[in-house]
């Protein structure tokens, strides 16, 4: 198993403890793995060696707080409705 490959599946084991309803979005959730893991490792594989940890975590930050953002906007949504 490549780096890639064992990159989507920790990524989509991951998942199954906070699912993505993925029946909402017209996206094809094995290209969307596939994409965003080599999007990543691509990113990381050009960064300086003594940087890559601190980016890695800057980045899940980042990411967590965009969920966070996302979920609090769909809970907006959902008590307007």
């Amino acid at each position: 198993m490549t780096n890639l490959e064992q990159l989507i599946d920790i990524a989509e084991q991951i998942e199954i403890s906070d699912p993505i309803d993925w029946g909402m979005l017209n996206v094809d959730e094995k290209e969307a793995y596939q994409l965003i893991a080599s999007d990543v490792l691509e990113n990381y594989s050009k960064a300086d060696k003594e940087y890559r940890e601190l980016i890695l975590l800057a980045t899940v930050v980042k990411l967590t707080v965009e969920n966070f953002v996302v979920n609090l906007k769909l809970l907006q949504e959902r008590s307007t409705d």
